[in-house]
C-alpha cells in the first residue's frame, strides 16, 4: 500500500525529474568520479590507466614550473581582472541608472560584448586591435607614438587579456543595475537634508545597501576568471606565450591532457583547480560577515 500512494503521489513527479537526473549522473556525477580515480593514474589516454597513488600531485607541487608559472599567471588575472571589471560595472550602471533618454537602448549596448564572452571571435578581435598593426597602434601613431606588439610582448600579452575581461562588464553590470533600482530613494532624500554630498551618499547609502549584490557577482566573477581559457588560447595561438606570459591554469591543464596525452596528469591539475576555487570562495563567504548587509 505505501509503495502505491509512494507512486501515486510522487512517482509522477520523479517521472518529470528523470531527464534532469539521468543528465546529471552521466555528464557530472560520473565524470567528477572518474575524474577523481584517474588523477591517481597514469592514464596516457591510449592505454589503460595504472595507478600511482599521489605520485601525480607530488609531481605537480614539487617538480612542475609550468604549473607555478600558470598559477601566477592566473592568480595576477584574478586579482586585477575581476575588482577592475566590478568597478568598471558598478559606475556604468550608476550611469545607466539616472534619468537618461533613451536609457533601455543604452544599456542593451553595454550589454552586447557579454553576450559573446568567452568567445573565439572576440578573442580574435583582440588579436586584431592589439596586434602590432592593429588599431590600438594606429590610434597611437596620430600622436606620434610608435606602437608595440602588445599580445607578442611578455610584459604586455596578460594585460590585454585582462582589458578584454573589464571589457566584458555586462553581466554584472546589469545585476548591479537591478540592485541599484531596488534602494528607495527616500532614503537618498533623508541624506541630502542631512547635509551630505554625493560621494557621501554613495559611501554612506549605497555601497551598504549593495553590499549583497557586490558580494554575489564577486563569487560569480572569481569562479568564471579561474575557469578562463578561450581568451588566452586564442590570442597565444595555444601556447600561452609569449615567454608563458599567458599561460592560463586552464590552458595549461588543456596543453597536458590534449596535447601530451597526459589525462591522469591533467585529472590532477582539474582537482587542484576545484580546491582551489573552493577555497577563494570559501574566504569570501567567511568574510562577507564582516562587510556585507542584509536588510531586516
Amino acid at each position: 500500500m505505501r509503495m502505491s500512494s509512494f507512486l501515486k503521489k510522487d512517482g509522477i513527479g520523479y517521472l518529470f525529474l528523470s531527464p534532469w537526473i539521468v543528465g546529471m549522473l552521466a555528464f557530472t556525477i560520473v565524470p567528477v568520479a572518474a575524474s577523481l580515480y584517474l588523477s591517481f593514474t597514469d592514464y596516457e589516454m591510449f592505454d589503460s590507466p595504472v595507478w600511482n597513488g599521489t605520485y601525480n600531485y607530488v609531481q605537480i607541487f614539487t617538480n612542475d614550473k609550468q604549473f607555478w608559472e600558470s598559477l601566477r599567471v592566473t592568480l595576477t588575472y584574478v586579482f586585477l581582472g575581476v575588482p577592475l571589471e566590478l568597478a568598471f560595472a558598478l559606475l556604468i550602471a550608476l550611469m545607466l541608472n539616472k534619468g537618461l533618454s533613451g536609457l533601455r537602448l543604452y544599456r542593451a549596448l553595454y550589454y552586447v560584448p557579454s553576450l559573446f564572452g568567452g568567445s573565439v571571435a572576440v578573442a580574435l578581435l583582440w588579436r586584431q586591435l592589439f596586434g602590432a598593426e592593429g588599431m590600438v597602434n594606429g590610434f597611437l601613431a596620430y600622436f606620434g607614438i610608435e606602437g608595440i606588439s602588445w599580445i607578442a610582448t611578455p610584459e604586455t600579452a596578460l594585460y590585454t587579456i585582462i582589458i578584454m575581461k573589464v571589457w566584458q562588464f555586462g553581466s554584472p553590470m546589469i545585476i548591479f543595475l537591478a540592485g541599484l533600482q531596488q534602494i528607495p530613494n527616500d532614503l537618498y532624500e533623508a541624506a541630502s537634508i542631512d547635509g551630505a554630498g554625493k560621494v557621501s551618499q554613495f559611501l554612506r547609502v549605497t555601497v551598504p545597501l549593495l553590499t549583497p549584490i557586490i558580494f554575489f557577482n564577486l563569487i560569480m566573477q572569481i569562479i568564471s576568471a579561474f575557469q578562463a581559457f578561450t581568451p588566452a588560447y586564442i590570442v597565444s595561438g595555444g601556447t600561452g606565450g609569449p615567454l608563458n606570459s599567458t599561460l592560463f591554469y586552464t590552458l595549461y591543464l588543456y596543453q597536458k591532457g590534449f596535447i601530451s596525452f597526459q589525462m591522469g596528469y591533467a585529472s590532477a591539475l582539474a582537482w587542484i583547480l576545484l580546491i582551489m576555487i573552493s577555497i577563494f570562495t570559501a574566504i569570501a563567504f567567511l568574510s562577507s560577515k564582516k562587510w556585507v548587509h542584509y536588510e531586516k
